[in-house]
Protein backbone atom coordinates (compact mmCIF):
# COMPACT_ATOMS: atom_id res chain seq x y z
CA UNK A 1 0.00 0.00 0.00
CA UNK A 2 1.66 3.29 -1.10
CA UNK A 3 -0.23 5.58 1.32
CA UNK A 4 1.35 6.85 4.53
CA UNK A 5 -0.08 5.89 7.90
CA UNK A 6 -0.68 9.58 8.59
CA UNK A 7 -3.03 9.89 5.63
CA UNK A 8 -4.74 6.58 6.39
CA UNK A 9 -5.52 7.88 9.88
CA UNK A 10 -7.54 10.86 8.68
CA UNK A 11 -10.72 11.39 6.67
CA UNK A 12 -11.89 13.97 4.17
CA UNK A 13 -13.75 16.79 5.90
CA UNK A 14 -17.31 15.60 6.71
CA UNK A 15 -18.67 19.00 5.72
CA UNK A 16 -17.07 18.54 2.30
CA UNK A 17 -18.97 15.28 1.87
CA UNK A 18 -22.31 16.98 2.54
CA UNK A 19 -21.34 19.88 0.27
CA UNK A 20 -20.46 17.47 -2.55
CA UNK A 21 -23.72 15.50 -2.21
CA UNK A 22 -25.71 18.73 -2.14
CA UNK A 23 -24.00 20.05 -5.25
CA UNK A 24 -24.65 16.75 -7.04
CA UNK A 25 -28.37 17.00 -6.30
CA UNK A 26 -28.50 20.61 -7.44
CA UNK A 27 -26.71 19.66 -10.67
CA UNK A 28 -29.28 16.92 -11.19
CA UNK A 29 -32.04 19.53 -11.03
CA UNK A 30 -33.29 19.08 -7.46
CA UNK A 31 -34.54 22.20 -5.66
CA UNK A 32 -32.23 22.00 -2.64
CA UNK A 33 -32.24 24.58 0.15
CA UNK A 34 -28.60 24.62 1.22
CA UNK A 35 -28.22 25.33 4.93
CA UNK A 36 -24.96 23.41 5.21
CA UNK A 37 -22.17 25.64 3.95
CA UNK A 38 -20.31 28.02 6.24
CA UNK A 39 -19.79 31.02 4.02
CA UNK A 40 -21.59 34.36 3.79
CA UNK A 41 -24.03 34.74 0.91
CA UNK A 42 -22.97 38.38 0.46
CA UNK A 43 -20.67 39.46 -2.39
CA UNK A 44 -17.13 40.60 -1.67
CA UNK A 45 -17.37 44.40 -1.13
CA UNK A 46 -16.81 46.46 -4.29
CA UNK A 47 -13.77 48.37 -2.96
CA UNK A 48 -11.97 45.08 -2.33
CA UNK A 49 -12.72 43.78 -5.82
CA UNK A 50 -11.52 47.08 -7.31
CA UNK A 51 -8.22 46.75 -5.43
CA UNK A 52 -7.74 43.31 -6.96
CA UNK A 53 -8.44 44.70 -10.43
CA UNK A 54 -5.86 47.45 -9.89
CA UNK A 55 -3.33 44.85 -8.82
CA UNK A 56 -3.93 42.94 -12.04
CA UNK A 57 -3.68 46.09 -14.14
CA UNK A 58 -0.41 46.92 -12.42
CA UNK A 59 0.90 43.41 -13.16
CA UNK A 60 1.18 42.58 -9.48
CA UNK A 61 1.24 38.90 -10.39
CA UNK A 62 4.66 37.70 -9.23
CA UNK A 63 5.88 35.80 -6.20
CA UNK A 64 5.87 37.85 -3.02
CA UNK A 65 7.74 37.38 0.25
CA UNK A 66 6.90 33.96 1.64
CA UNK A 67 5.32 35.44 4.77
CA UNK A 68 3.32 38.07 2.88
CA UNK A 69 3.84 41.57 1.53
CA UNK A 70 4.96 44.17 4.05
CA UNK A 71 1.93 46.37 3.28
CA UNK A 72 -0.48 43.62 4.31
CA UNK A 73 1.42 42.55 7.41
CA UNK A 74 1.59 46.20 8.47
CA UNK A 75 -2.17 46.60 7.90
CA UNK A 76 -2.82 43.45 9.93
CA UNK A 77 -0.61 44.76 12.75
CA UNK A 78 -2.57 48.05 12.72
CA UNK A 79 -5.87 46.16 12.83
CA UNK A 80 -4.76 43.96 15.73
CA UNK A 81 -3.60 47.00 17.69
CA UNK A 82 -6.65 49.21 17.05
CA UNK A 83 -9.43 46.61 17.13
CA UNK A 84 -8.04 43.96 19.47
CA UNK A 85 -5.58 45.82 21.69
CA UNK A 86 -2.74 43.52 20.61
CA UNK A 87 0.68 44.93 19.72
CA UNK A 88 2.54 42.87 17.10
CA UNK A 89 5.37 43.77 14.77
CA UNK A 90 4.83 42.88 11.09
CA UNK A 91 7.67 40.39 11.64
CA UNK A 92 5.44 38.56 14.12
CA UNK A 93 2.77 38.04 11.45
CA UNK A 94 2.54 35.55 8.60
CA UNK A 95 0.05 35.62 5.72
CA UNK A 96 -1.19 32.26 4.42
CA UNK A 97 -3.66 30.85 1.92
CA UNK A 98 -6.55 31.04 4.35
CA UNK A 99 -6.92 30.78 8.11
CA UNK A 100 -7.04 26.99 7.75
CA UNK A 101 -3.47 26.92 6.43
CA UNK A 102 -2.38 29.17 9.30
CA UNK A 103 -3.89 26.66 11.73
CA UNK A 104 -2.18 23.79 9.96
CA UNK A 105 1.18 25.59 9.91
CA UNK A 106 0.92 26.39 13.61
CA UNK A 107 0.11 22.80 14.57
CA UNK A 108 2.88 21.40 12.38
CA UNK A 109 5.31 23.87 13.92
CA UNK A 110 4.41 23.23 17.55
CA UNK A 111 3.33 19.59 17.95
CA UNK A 112 5.82 16.76 18.51
CA UNK A 113 5.04 13.04 18.51
CA UNK A 114 2.50 12.22 21.23
CA UNK A 115 2.14 15.80 22.43
CA UNK A 116 -1.40 16.23 23.70
CA UNK A 117 -3.60 18.93 22.23
CA UNK A 118 -6.80 19.80 24.08
CA UNK A 119 -9.77 20.44 21.79
CA UNK A 120 -13.09 21.60 23.28
CA UNK A 121 -16.06 19.98 21.58
CA UNK A 122 -18.11 20.42 19.52
CA UNK A 123 -15.16 21.48 17.38
CA UNK A 124 -14.35 22.64 13.89
CA UNK A 125 -14.04 19.48 11.81
CA UNK A 126 -10.40 19.94 10.76
CA UNK A 127 -8.77 20.42 14.18
CA UNK A 128 -8.44 16.71 15.10
CA UNK A 129 -7.09 15.63 11.73
CA UNK A 130 -4.57 18.46 11.73
CA UNK A 131 -3.29 17.26 15.09
CA UNK A 132 -3.24 13.64 13.88
CA UNK A 133 -1.18 14.64 10.83
CA UNK A 134 1.38 16.13 13.21
CA UNK A 135 1.47 12.83 15.18
CA UNK A 136 -0.11 14.54 18.17
CA UNK A 137 -2.83 13.17 20.44
CA UNK A 138 -6.24 14.82 20.66
CA UNK A 139 -7.81 15.25 24.09
CA UNK A 140 -11.46 16.23 23.68
CA UNK A 141 -13.38 18.28 26.25
CA UNK A 142 -17.10 17.78 25.58
CA UNK A 143 -19.58 20.58 26.28
CA UNK A 144 -23.35 20.89 25.91
CA UNK A 145 -26.25 23.33 26.18
CA UNK A 146 -26.06 23.34 29.99
CA UNK A 147 -22.56 24.80 29.89
CA UNK A 148 -23.51 27.02 26.93
CA UNK A 149 -20.97 24.96 25.01
CA UNK A 150 -18.08 26.49 26.95
CA UNK A 151 -15.34 24.70 28.84
CA UNK A 152 -14.66 25.60 32.46
CA UNK A 153 -11.47 26.20 34.37
CA UNK A 154 -12.07 23.01 36.38
CA UNK A 155 -12.73 20.91 33.28
CA UNK A 156 -9.53 22.11 31.65
CA UNK A 157 -7.51 21.48 34.82
CA UNK A 158 -8.65 17.84 35.01
CA UNK A 159 -7.71 17.17 31.37
CA UNK A 160 -4.08 18.24 31.68
CA UNK A 161 -1.30 15.65 31.89
CA UNK A 162 2.52 15.96 31.70
CA UNK A 163 2.17 15.50 27.91
CA UNK A 164 -0.29 18.36 27.41
CA UNK A 165 1.16 21.14 25.30
CA UNK A 166 -1.56 23.09 23.48
CA UNK A 167 -5.15 24.23 23.90
CA UNK A 168 -7.08 25.07 20.74
CA UNK A 169 -9.58 27.79 21.56
CA UNK A 170 -12.14 29.09 19.08
CA UNK A 171 -15.01 31.49 19.67
CA UNK A 172 -17.55 32.39 18.44
CA UNK A 173 -17.49 28.70 17.70
CA UNK A 174 -18.26 26.72 14.58
CA UNK A 175 -20.67 24.86 14.97
CA UNK A 176 -22.40 26.16 18.13
CA UNK A 177 -22.00 29.94 18.02
CA UNK A 178 -20.83 29.85 21.65
CA UNK A 179 -18.52 32.57 22.97
CA UNK A 180 -16.67 33.58 26.14
CA UNK A 181 -16.81 36.62 28.40
CA UNK A 182 -13.60 38.14 29.74
CA UNK A 183 -13.99 36.59 33.21
CA UNK A 184 -14.32 33.13 31.69
CA UNK A 185 -11.20 33.70 29.60
CA UNK A 186 -9.27 34.95 32.62
CA UNK A 187 -10.15 31.74 34.48
CA UNK A 188 -8.92 29.62 31.55
CA UNK A 189 -5.78 31.77 31.35
CA UNK A 190 -4.93 30.92 34.97
CA UNK A 191 -4.80 27.23 34.09
CA UNK A 192 -2.84 27.87 30.90
CA UNK A 193 -0.18 29.82 32.79
CA UNK A 194 -0.07 27.38 35.70
CA UNK A 195 0.71 24.45 33.39
CA UNK A 196 2.86 26.35 30.91
CA UNK A 197 0.56 25.58 27.97
CA UNK A 198 0.40 27.24 24.57
CA UNK A 199 -2.85 28.31 22.95
CA UNK A 200 -3.90 28.47 19.31
CA UNK A 201 -6.84 30.84 18.98
CA UNK A 202 -9.08 30.66 15.93
CA UNK A 203 -10.71 34.11 15.78
CA UNK A 204 -12.23 33.85 12.30
CA UNK A 205 -15.76 34.77 13.49
CA UNK A 206 -14.71 37.65 15.73
CA UNK A 207 -16.85 40.26 13.93
CA UNK A 208 -20.07 38.29 14.18
CA UNK A 209 -21.05 38.73 17.85
CA UNK A 210 -24.70 39.49 18.62
CA UNK A 211 -26.92 41.16 21.22
CA UNK A 212 -24.50 44.08 21.63
CA UNK A 213 -21.85 41.84 23.19
CA UNK A 214 -18.14 42.26 22.47
CA UNK A 215 -15.43 39.93 21.27
CA UNK A 216 -12.58 39.62 23.78
CA UNK A 217 -9.35 38.24 22.27
CA UNK A 218 -7.80 35.59 24.51
CA UNK A 219 -4.35 37.04 23.80
CA UNK A 220 -5.48 40.35 25.34
CA UNK A 221 -6.08 38.84 28.80
CA UNK A 222 -2.52 39.67 29.91
CA UNK A 223 1.03 39.99 28.60
CA UNK A 224 2.06 36.49 29.64
CA UNK A 225 -0.87 34.92 27.78
CA UNK A 226 -0.06 36.91 24.66
CA UNK A 227 3.45 35.43 24.65
CA UNK A 228 2.06 31.88 24.60
CA UNK A 229 -0.79 32.45 22.13
CA UNK A 230 -0.94 32.17 18.35
CA UNK A 231 -3.79 34.27 16.96
CA UNK A 232 -5.29 32.95 13.73
CA UNK A 233 -7.69 34.97 11.60
CA UNK A 234 -8.58 35.71 8.01
CA UNK A 235 -10.78 37.50 5.53
CA UNK A 236 -13.17 34.78 4.42
CA UNK A 237 -16.01 35.48 6.88
CA UNK A 238 -15.74 39.17 7.82
CA UNK A 239 -15.23 40.34 4.23
CA UNK A 240 -17.07 37.54 2.41
CA UNK A 241 -13.82 36.44 0.73
CA UNK A 242 -14.00 32.66 1.09
CA UNK A 243 -12.76 31.98 -2.43
CA UNK A 244 -9.86 34.40 -2.20
CA UNK A 245 -8.04 32.07 0.21
CA UNK A 246 -6.30 34.58 2.42
CA UNK A 247 -5.63 34.42 6.16
CA UNK A 248 -2.95 35.15 8.73
CA UNK A 249 -1.45 34.35 12.10
CA UNK A 250 0.27 36.48 14.71
CA UNK A 251 2.28 35.26 17.66
CA UNK A 252 5.69 34.77 19.28
CA UNK A 253 8.59 35.29 16.86
CA UNK A 254 9.96 31.76 17.23
CA UNK A 255 6.64 30.15 16.32
CA UNK A 256 5.94 32.51 13.42
CA UNK A 257 9.42 31.84 12.00
CA UNK A 258 8.76 28.11 12.21
CA UNK A 259 5.40 28.54 10.47
CA UNK A 260 7.14 30.51 7.76
CA UNK A 261 9.57 27.61 7.32
CA UNK A 262 6.70 25.10 6.97
CA UNK A 263 4.89 27.34 4.51
CA UNK A 264 8.01 27.77 2.40
CA UNK A 265 7.91 24.06 1.60
CA UNK A 266 4.18 23.82 0.92
CA UNK A 267 2.37 26.73 -0.74
CA UNK A 268 4.99 29.47 -0.44
CA UNK A 269 3.32 32.89 -0.50
CA UNK A 270 -0.41 33.49 -0.67
CA UNK A 271 -1.81 34.84 -3.94
CA UNK A 272 -0.41 38.29 -4.72
CA UNK A 273 -3.83 39.46 -5.97
CA UNK A 274 -5.57 38.27 -2.81
CA UNK A 275 -2.95 40.02 -0.68
CA UNK A 276 -3.55 43.31 -2.49
CA UNK A 277 -7.30 42.88 -1.98
CA UNK A 278 -6.77 42.09 1.70
CA UNK A 279 -4.88 45.34 2.25
CA UNK A 280 -7.89 47.25 0.96
CA UNK A 281 -10.21 45.13 3.10
CA UNK A 282 -8.40 46.31 6.23
CA UNK A 283 -7.77 49.95 5.36
CA UNK A 284 -10.98 50.61 3.41
CA UNK A 285 -14.57 51.09 4.56
CA UNK A 286 -15.79 48.64 7.21
CA UNK A 287 -19.54 49.25 6.87
CA UNK A 288 -20.07 45.95 5.08
CA UNK A 289 -19.02 44.05 8.23
CA UNK A 290 -21.66 45.74 10.35
CA UNK A 291 -24.30 45.30 7.67
CA UNK A 292 -23.58 41.57 7.49
CA UNK A 293 -23.54 41.25 11.27
CA UNK A 294 -26.92 42.96 11.64
CA UNK A 295 -28.45 40.82 8.89
CA UNK A 296 -27.04 37.62 10.38
CA UNK A 297 -28.49 38.58 13.76
CA UNK A 298 -31.91 39.10 12.16
CA UNK A 299 -31.67 35.72 10.45
CA UNK A 300 -30.48 34.05 13.66
CA UNK A 301 -33.51 35.31 15.54
CA UNK A 302 -35.86 34.02 12.84
CA UNK A 303 -34.41 30.54 12.33
CA UNK A 304 -33.90 30.03 16.08
CA UNK A 305 -37.61 30.55 16.72
CA UNK A 306 -38.61 28.38 13.77
CA UNK A 307 -36.39 25.41 14.66
CA UNK A 308 -37.30 25.57 18.35
CA UNK A 309 -40.99 25.36 17.42
CA UNK A 310 -40.50 21.72 16.33
CA UNK A 311 -41.60 19.08 18.80
CA UNK A 312 -38.79 17.72 20.94
CA UNK A 313 -36.07 20.09 19.72
CA UNK A 314 -34.02 22.15 22.16
CA UNK A 315 -31.41 24.65 21.05
CA UNK A 316 -28.77 26.96 22.46
CA UNK A 317 -29.22 30.49 21.08
CA UNK A 318 -25.89 31.27 19.40
CA UNK A 319 -24.01 34.30 20.66
CA UNK A 320 -22.04 34.65 17.43
CA UNK A 321 -20.91 33.09 14.12
CA UNK A 322 -23.75 32.05 11.78
CA UNK A 323 -24.77 28.57 12.86
CA UNK A 324 -27.60 27.02 14.83
CA UNK A 325 -26.82 23.73 16.58
CA UNK A 326 -30.12 22.16 17.65
CA UNK A 327 -30.36 19.03 19.79
CA UNK A 328 -32.27 16.46 17.69
CA UNK A 329 -31.99 13.42 19.99
CA UNK A 330 -35.80 13.33 20.25
CA UNK A 331 -35.94 12.07 16.66
CA UNK A 332 -33.40 9.28 17.01
CA UNK A 333 -35.10 5.92 16.81
CA UNK A 334 -38.02 7.30 14.82
CA UNK A 335 -38.93 6.52 11.20
CA UNK A 336 -41.39 7.48 8.46
CA UNK A 337 -43.23 5.46 5.83
CA UNK A 338 -40.67 3.80 3.55
CA UNK A 339 -37.78 5.28 5.57
CA UNK A 340 -35.35 3.31 7.71
CA UNK A 341 -35.14 4.14 11.40
CA UNK A 342 -33.17 7.30 12.18
CA UNK A 343 -30.24 5.99 14.21
CA UNK A 344 -27.95 9.03 14.34
CA UNK A 345 -27.38 12.59 13.16
CA UNK A 346 -26.04 11.41 9.79
CA UNK A 347 -29.28 9.52 9.18
CA UNK A 348 -31.36 12.57 10.05
CA UNK A 349 -29.22 14.89 7.92
CA UNK A 350 -29.54 12.54 4.94
CA UNK A 351 -33.28 12.16 5.59
CA UNK A 352 -33.73 15.93 5.43
CA UNK A 353 -31.61 16.11 2.28
CA UNK A 354 -33.38 13.30 0.45
CA UNK A 355 -36.94 13.84 1.68
CA UNK A 356 -37.12 17.60 2.34
CA UNK A 357 -34.36 18.72 -0.03
CA UNK A 358 -32.73 20.68 2.80
CA UNK A 359 -28.97 20.34 3.34
CA UNK A 360 -27.69 20.39 6.93
CA UNK A 361 -24.56 18.96 8.56
CA UNK A 362 -24.66 16.09 11.08
CA UNK A 363 -23.40 16.91 14.55
CA UNK A 364 -21.14 13.86 14.53
CA UNK A 365 -18.91 15.74 12.07
CA UNK A 366 -18.09 18.09 14.96
CA UNK A 367 -17.75 15.38 17.59
CA UNK A 368 -21.30 15.90 18.88
CA UNK A 369 -23.73 13.11 18.06
CA UNK A 370 -27.40 14.02 18.43
CA UNK A 371 -27.15 17.50 16.91
CA UNK A 372 -27.40 19.14 13.49
CA UNK A 373 -25.64 22.25 12.23
CA UNK A 374 -27.88 24.66 10.36
CA UNK A 375 -26.20 27.64 8.71
CA UNK A 376 -28.08 30.92 8.62
CA UNK A 377 -25.54 32.42 6.21
CA UNK A 378 -28.28 32.06 3.59
CA UNK A 379 -31.06 34.31 2.33
CA UNK A 380 -34.23 34.84 4.34
CA UNK A 381 -36.11 33.10 1.55
CA UNK A 382 -33.94 30.01 1.97
CA UNK A 383 -34.34 30.09 5.74
CA UNK A 384 -38.12 30.48 5.55
CA UNK A 385 -38.53 27.74 2.95
CA UNK A 386 -36.02 25.52 4.71
CA UNK A 387 -37.81 25.92 8.05
CA UNK A 388 -41.14 24.90 6.48
CA UNK A 389 -39.60 21.84 4.81
CA UNK A 390 -37.81 20.77 7.98
CA UNK A 391 -40.98 21.05 10.04
CA UNK A 392 -42.99 19.00 7.55
CA UNK A 393 -40.27 16.31 7.32
CA UNK A 394 -39.82 16.03 11.08
CA UNK A 395 -43.59 15.85 11.47
CA UNK A 396 -43.62 12.66 9.40
CA UNK A 397 -41.25 10.89 11.78
CA UNK A 398 -42.86 8.82 14.45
Amino acid sequence: MPLSNRVNNINISPTSKVFTKTKEMITQGFDVINLSVGEPDFPTPANIKEAAKRALDNNFTRYTLNNGIVELRTAIADKLRKQNGLDYSPDNIIVSTGAKQSLYNAIQSMVNDNDEVIIPGPYYVSYPDMVTLANGRCIFLPTDEKSQFNITKEQLEKAITPNTKILILSYPTNPTGASYARKELEAIAEVVEKHNLYVICDDIYENFIYDNNEFVPFASVNKSIKERTVVVNGFSKSYSMTGWRIGYAAGPAEIIKSMNKVQSHSTSNASSISQAAAVEALIGQQNSIFEMRDEFERRRNFIYEQICSNAGITCFKPKGAFYLFPNIKYYLGKSAAGINKIENSIDLSMYLLNEAKVATVPGSAFGAEGYLRISFASSMYSLKEGAVRIKEALGRLG
